[in-house]
């Protein structure tokens, strides 16, 4: 049996100023074919992916030349329609070079925007069907924070997503898919699906599954799945900061043959996701930047530290209002990851900046304004490293504070990441960064830190809780709780 693995995925924040271009996509390993790319991601969906259809022996995997993610991360807006026609069209043109193929593997994100194009992920599945024809079984995985509607399964067969926030289960979803892609080709799995749009559009920052009911909703899918054998149930918790049609919470539930019992689980999914609508968006607590830096510094006094404050709202990653006040309020021992700066970026790299340097630039802000004016930053540089295609500068500054500058947004997920910076992270009072719920996964899950506090500016900018205050032209909020009178049976 062969399988042809194909890779395409971003989550497009539309908002933003900058296009995600065809050079965002093409660096060093990417696009990447045959053995690189399925050696790509191994401790995520790819991963699970191949390890469990290389358990049969008589299937064979073909890695279709495929972009990885853009090196601007999230940090970009609209794909371009040179990028997406050019990218895709050297897809198919593999796929359609490699013969006949049994079944796709489609490792995506959900959560794509481009240019002409309203549902890219469906795009894509019924691009593939074409080549390889009605016979062949096509699967795709997908981040929670997709952006989904039937229109995807219309052309492909099954669909995977992840139920945790942070993203624990990847790796597992990556292992379905490919149990069950291999259990369709053999006859043993008759795939039925049902998909129910629920009129919900939520900020990602309050879909945090460590904390009811967003926890709860998780433990009901996964009740279903336990209880009724041969069924799986995903829940898109939807990405709001992508202006597109599909836009919102979508549930889907799949079973062998049974659309009966796949359409039960899928209206009771929905109906609970429903009633429970008001405490979904109230479940996580966020600050104004000032009111949060104030609570920093109780904390600390308090030895309730080390402290997180996670600017979740910062979409280009340049922001400096959490920069500023922390400089406002003299808070000190503050480890600031990180501040994306294109511009200084490159300056410092043409410099050759090394440790050692005297430091004085101003930095971040400018590229749009909800990333506020640049603050002038004096002090020592502590290091320079180059890695993930960018230059890294660490300064000192302040009362024992440091600055971490990069070229492109950054979610720190991990303290013991920063530790490859020459940085000692059990040394800082407190963590400023860049982040919604990611972050979780290493400074709060793990125990590192004691203090969680989410903030984000007055303003309604583009990560905002304040979604009425973005400049939708393809999504009414009024057809959405809470911006509506909405109905939903």
């Amino acid at each position: 049996m062969r399988i042809a693995v194909l890779y395409f995925a971003h989550e497009t924040v539309t908002f933003l100023r900058n296009d995600t271009t065809l050079a965002d996509f093409t660096y060093e390993g990417s696009p990447a074919r045959r053995e690189a790319l399925l050696a790509h991601d191994a401790r995520s969906y790819m991963g699970g992916f191949v390890k469990v259809a290389r358990e049969h022996a008589d299937v064979e995997l073909v890695g279709i030349e495929s972009p990885l993610w853009p090196r601007t991360g999230t940090g970009s807006g609209w794909i371009t329609t040179e990028a997406y026609e050019t990218l895709l069209g050297r897809m198919i043109a593999d796929l359609e070079a490699n013969g006949r193929f049994d079944g796709v593997y489609l490792a995506l994100h959900g959560a794509m925007g481009v240019h002409g194009v309203a549902r890219p992920e469906a795009d894509i599945a019924r691009r593939v069907r074409a080549v390889v024809g009605p016979g062949a079984f096509i699967v795709g995985t997908f981040d929670p924070h997709g952006n989904e509607d039937e229109e995807f399964l219309r052309h492909a067969d099954m669909a995977f997503t992840v139920k945790y926030f942070p993203h624990y289960d990847s790796y597992l979803q990556g292992e379905r898919a490919a149990r069950m892609l291999v259990r369709a080709m053999r006859g043993d799995y008759a795939p039925k699906t049902v998909t129910v749009k629920v009129p919900i559009i939520s900020p990602t920052v309050l879909q945090w599954t460590g904390a009811s009911p967003w926890m709860d909703l998780v433990q009901r899918a996964l009740t279903w799945e336990a209880r009724e054998p041969d069924l799986y149930a995903n829940v898109f918790f939807g990405f709001p900061f992508a202006d597109v049609p599909d836009v919102g919470m979508t549930v889907q539930v799949m079973t062998n043959g049974n659309e009966t019992l796949a359409r039960k689980a899928a209206d009771d999914l929905a109906g609970w996701a429903w009633r429970q609508r008001e405490a979904l968006l109230t479940s996580t607590k966020v600050h104004a930047i000032a009111d949060g830096v104030r609570l920093a510094k109780e904390a600390i006094a308090r030895g309730e530290g080390p402290v997180v404050l996670a600017d979740h709202s910062d979409r280009s990653g340049s922001a400096t209002w959490l920069l500023k006040e922390i400089l406002a309020q003299d808070l000190s021992g503050v480890l600031v990851a990180t501040i994306a700066d294109a511009r200084a970026h490159d300056t410092l790299k043409a410099r050759g900046v090394k440790a050692g340097d005297p430091f004085d630039m101003e930095v971040g802000g400018l590229v749009d304004e909800s990333a506020g004016a640049p603050v002038r930053i004096t002090g020592t540089v502590l290091n320079a490293v180059e890695g993930y295609g960018q230059l890294w500068t660490v300064v000192q500054f302040g009362r024992g504070n440091v600055l971490v500058l990069s070229r492109y947004l950054i979610q720190v997920q991990e303290p013991w990441s920063l530790k490859a910076l020459g940085l000692d992270v059990t040394s800082f009072k407190a963590f400023a960064i860049k982040s919604r719920v990611h972050f979780r996964r290493g400074f709060d899950d793990s125990g590192f830190a004691r203090t969680i506090l989410l903030v984000e500016p007055d303003q309604p900018f583009l990560g905002t809780v304040h979604l009425d205050g973005l400049p939708y032209r393809n999504v009414d909020l009024r057809k959405f709780y809470p911006y509506g009178d909405v109905t939903f049976p």
